[in-house]
């Protein structure tokens, strides 16, 4: 397989999400997309192996406005397309000049396209309710109440100044 990164709309995520997440639905929110598809087919419009989505923090602690989060990422099972998308993500991010890009996983996901992408394990997130006594709410997610590992990738912020 010959892979390359293609920049895809909020409906195209969407669609390639609720057809191929194992758990989530597709998202509502929504900063950027990136898709990968496969350029060694004969096929005219090559088919899409992958998405990640990116979006602000959930977290009203963590929108910071340098902060985004990696909600999505879904793929059909190509080898390295997670660690690919995960990594142009990144450097999307790094571009806008975003200072750190976090991510959620379920406790039994490992982890391995992430370490792959430069992520590492920041802390383990207890499971809690959205609402508060304050803002009561209820969740529409029954993943939403479950314990996650959050993960972070700190960016390269080095800027050359003109002489």
């Amino acid at each position: 397989m010959l892979f390359q990164l293609k920049p895809i709309n909020l409906a195209e995520a969407k669609a390639f999400v609720k057809e191929n997440h194992r758990h989530h639905p597709p998202m509502n929110r929504w900063k950027y997309g990136i898709g990968l598809i496969d350029i060694s087919t004969d096929e005219a419009e090559p088919p899409l192996l992958g998405v990640v989505v990116a979006e602000p923090p959930r977290a009203r602690m963590l929108n910071d406005g340098y902060t985004l989060e990696l909600t999505r990422v879904c793929t059909v099972g190509a080898r390295n397309a997670c660690s690919i998308l995960l990594g142009a993500a990144c450097r999307t991010a790094e571009g806008l000049g975003y200072r750190r890009v976090i991510t959620y996983t379920l406790p039994e996901e490992g982890g391995a396209s992430l370490r792959a992408a430069g992520f590492v394990q920041d802390r383990h997130v207890k499971a809690q309710a959205w609402g508060r006594p304050s803002r009561p709410r209820q969740s529409t997610l029954s993943l939403d109440l479950g314990d996650k590992w959050r993960w972070v990738r700190h960016l390269n912020q080095k800027v050359r100044r003109s002489t």
